[in-house]
């Protein structure tokens, strides 16, 4: 009699592995390559004085608003979000501009984030369907052997 504890065929033929090392292949490469380019820009930077609202207290005059295009390119505090708000220091009087995240670009990410998820739901419920079905095929046609057997 056959032992049921086994790996199935269908997971060691060749499009099946070429799927499984594809997907990893690109998930691996998401990973590795989002670490490469965040090490990049931390050894490309230029070793600065820290902003005054990282040292002392401040009071936001402008709330979060989105950059320019032209700042966006000039301005270091736009380049991390795209966002920024200006801030007065406290202790120096000093105004800058500080990086922030906007409720809209959360929103965004957020409905993103659901969007793929629901995605990934429908794949892989609709691959459990297809494995059920296969998996009921394969039992009916050994019943189907036993029977034609006796």
């Amino acid at each position: 009699m056959e032992s049921d504890c086994r790996i199935p065929v269908a997971c060691c033929r060749p499009r099946a592995l070429l799927i499984h090392a594809l997907f990893w292949g690109l998930v691996s490469l998401r990973v590795f390559g989002a670490a490469l380019l965040s090490e990049e820009k931390t050894t490309a930077t230029k070793p600065a004085v820290a902003p005054c609202w990282l040292l002392e207290n401040f009071v936001v005059l402008e709330e979060c608003n989105r950059c320019s295009d032209f700042n966006a390119k000039t301005q270091p505090a736009c380049r991390r979000t795209g966002y920024v708000e200006r801030v007065n220091c406290t202790k120096t009087s000093k105004e800058e501009y500080k990086s922030c995240r906007s409720a809209l670009m959360e929103e965004h990410l957020f409905w993103k984030f659901e969007a793929a998820m629901l995605a990934l739901t429908v794949v892989f419920a609709v691959m459990v369907v297809i494995r059920q079905r296969w998996l009921d095929r394969l039992a009916s046609e050994k019943v189907r052997r036993q029977i034609e057997s006796i």
